[in-house]
């Protein structure tokens, strides 16, 4: 017999009084269940704070390293300490403020635009 269970998978079975796992999701008609869903790396908060905790890191690693290298500049704000982190930084904001200001009315559809 073959049983179709949620998600796609497709268990045969040749006992109906098969045994199914302890953990996982049981199909209601052949009683056999899914395996339970994987726990991935962010899953735990601890992880999310250690990665959060290198990245703060390396970006300070980067922001003193930045005060000692020669960037030879062309223009004369090019020599000011941290000039590409801010230029970055307020460049990302341009672009999200433009995107939401901007770009979204003139993409925008009403709700009922496809019916």
């Amino acid at each position: 017999m073959i049983t179709s269970l949620r998600g796609g998978i497709t268990v045969q079975s040749k006992n109906e009084n098969q045994t199914a796992p302890a953990s996982g999701i049981r199909h209601p008609e052949s009683g056999i269940q899914a395996p339970a869903s994987r726990n991935y790396l962010f899953d735990k908060p601890r992880n999310v704070k250690i990665l959060l905790g290198c990245f703060y890191v390396s970006l300070l690693v980067l922001l003193i390293v930045e005060l000692f290298v020669h960037k030879h500049p062309h223009f004369a704000w090019e020599e000011w300490p941290e000039f590409y982190a801010v230029y970055g930084f307020v460049a990302c904001v341009v672009l999200v403020v433009a995107a939401k200001y901007i770009l979204r009315p003139l993409v925008k559809r009403r709700e009922d635009y496809y019916d």
